[in-house]
């Protein structure tokens, strides 16, 4: 039996762009049906009706999920609407570019609340669903920027993924004993229009120059390791952060692999 998440039903949040939109493509293209939640109803509803175009099953909830209310209806308009929640893949993350000197602190407030606090506001509302059916994935969005390498500009991003790490730590302790596994995925470079807005078009060939693979990531890249996660083939991995950068953090001398060419 190959790796499926076939028949489950995924929340994926920050869905409506970039690696949320890839997330929701690849777990709709491997039979799941797919709840895409996000702020901007107009682009969700885009990239649910381009995924119903192609044969995928998906739908849109507009939530804001830095506010606890909108967590907490978005998990139960899915158990009424489907009677389960097999998956919750919290991807919706923001990044400002700022010195720290320059940040005002409704910034960094606002990065922990988006990238860190939502964690918890969307984690605990799946716990007792999760947990009657002895079955379920929570699976987090990370980087490999705060926990594996630092890059000036990003403190409050940085601060806030090395959090998300932390708590899939803690919180797979407290859920592994009911089938409820907790991971998280930290992407590299990845292709997307954020990343082009961060660094430019010709950043972003820099950036694709030190990463051993030879190019960026696609968002598909991303997907697919959360699949893996959301499958059954999964079940005794937990608490884990699956580096997926094509190799970007391994050189010692980030210019070792360029000399071996």
């Amino acid at each position: 039996m190959g790796i499926s998440i076939a028949g489950k039903i995924a929340v994926v949040t920050g869905a409506s762009r970039g690696i949320g939109e890839g997330i929701a493509r690849v777990f709709a293209d491997e039979g799941a049906t797919v709840i895409c939640a996000a702020r901007s109803k107009d682009d969700g509803n885009t990239v649910v009706q381009s995924i119903n175009d192609g044969g995928g099953q998906s739908e849109f909830f507009q939530a804001d999920i830095r506010e606890e209310d909108d967590c907490r209806a978005l998990v139960e308009h899915v158990v009424g609407a489907y009677g389960q929640l097999d998956i919750m893949c919290h991807n919706a993350g923001i990044y400002p570019d700022l010195l720290m000197e320059e940040m005002p602190t409704e910034v960094w407030d606002d990065t922990l609340n988006t990238n860190l606090r939502s964690c918890f506001l969307l984690t605990k509302p799946c716990i007792p669903i999760m947990r009657q059916q002895q079955w379920g994935r929570i699976l987090f969005t990370s980087s490999i920027t705060g926990p594996n390498v630092a890059q000036a500009r990003l403190a409050a991003y940085s601060a806030s993924k090395g959090g998300v790490n932390a708590f899939i730590r803690a919180a797979s302790l407290e859920l592994a004993k009911d089938g409820i596994t907790v991971n998280a995925v930290s992407p590299g470079n990845i292709l997307t229009d954020s990343l082009k807005e961060l660094y430019g078009e010709d950043g972003a060939k820099e950036v694709a120059k030190v990463i051993p693979a030879g190019d960026l990531g696609d968002t598909a890249d991303i997907g697919y390791a959360m699949v893996y996660l959301a499958s059954d083939q999964a079940k005794f991995v937990t608490g884990q952060a699956i580096v997926v950068d094509g190799g970007q953090i391994l050189p010692e001398d980030p210019d070792s692999f360029l000399r071996n060419e």
